[in-house]
């Protein structure tokens, strides 16, 4: 592992507003990770058993400690946040799992260390993406895979949130400025929380460039019985909140 300049790594979860807002949602499942994201997520994971898995923005530890109940070898989980790393070895008693604390834009696996990359609603806080993909390809194995989910950029082109109707009823999504790929502010806890808007194609086509095979390209909508308990995830047929990526490395012929 090594170290390189990194652009403008931001740590918004050390905020204490941040952080504390952020950790009652997971707790409460009351977020669309839970009942929409996770779910598509762990449908694209291959069998875990056996395998070097790399968590970039692990958070608050949750898929580390999923993939080795499912049999995965090794977990190493990197985030840039002390207090979620803090709260994840926490909650972790397992030495095959280890927490690194480093920001994803300047960290550098080693070359073919990995069976699987994966990164939840990460890789939008990273500048630089394109850098971070031909790294998560150096690390992987021959056949490896990297699997990951990203705020839609839907939602990141135009961060303002719904159109209400003089009564509060949500009218519609507004999308503006979406080819313009620069970064976005918006108020989630604490004001100015900064993302990096990119279009579908270039989330894609980055992927090709460093030498990915495309597996599936996922906007995920909610299961029947999540929307039976809760209607108001309708919303996310309305526009989609997540997308969700899985690409493999070729094998050696």
């Amino acid at each position: 592992m090594s170290d390189t300049t990194s652009p403008r790594p931001q740590n918004v979860y050390d905020d204490p507003v941040f952080f504390e807002g952020y950790k009652n949602l997971r707790q409460k499942d009351s977020g669309l990770n839970g009942v929409l994201e996770i779910p598509a997520f762990h449908a694209l994971l291959p069998k875990l058993q056996g395998l070097k898995v790399l968590d970039l923005g692990a958070g608050f530890g949750d898929f580390a400690r999923y993939a080795r109940s499912q049999g995965a070898q090794t977990v190493t989980a990197v985030d840039i946040s002390q207090k979620m790393l803090s709260e994840a070895r926490h909650l972790t008693h397992d030495d095959k799992i280890v927490y690194v604390h480093h920001p994803i834009e300047s960290f550098t696996p080693q070359a073919q260390a990995f069976d699987l990359v994966v990164s939840s609603l990460a890789l939008h806080y990273v500048d630089d993406y394109a850098a971070v993909v031909k790294r998560v390809y150096a690390s992987l194995v021959p056949g490896g895979q990297f699997i990951f989910s990203v705020e839609h950029p839907l939602c990141t082109a135009q961060p303002s949130g719904w159109v209400l109707s003089p009564e509060g009823e949500r009218l519609h999504w507004p999308l503006d400025n979406y080819h313009y790929e620069t970064e976005r502010q918006s108020r989630w806890f604490v004001e100015n929380v900064t993302k990096f808007h990119r279009t579908l194609q270039t989330y894609v086509n980055t992927l090709i460039a460093a030498g990915f095979r495309l597996d599936h390209l996922g906007e995920p909508t909610p299961l029947p019985h999540a929307l039976k308990e809760r209607p108001s995830l309708t919303d996310a047929l309305r526009r989609p909140p997540f997308l969700l990526l899985a690409v493999s490395k070729p094998a050696v012929s």
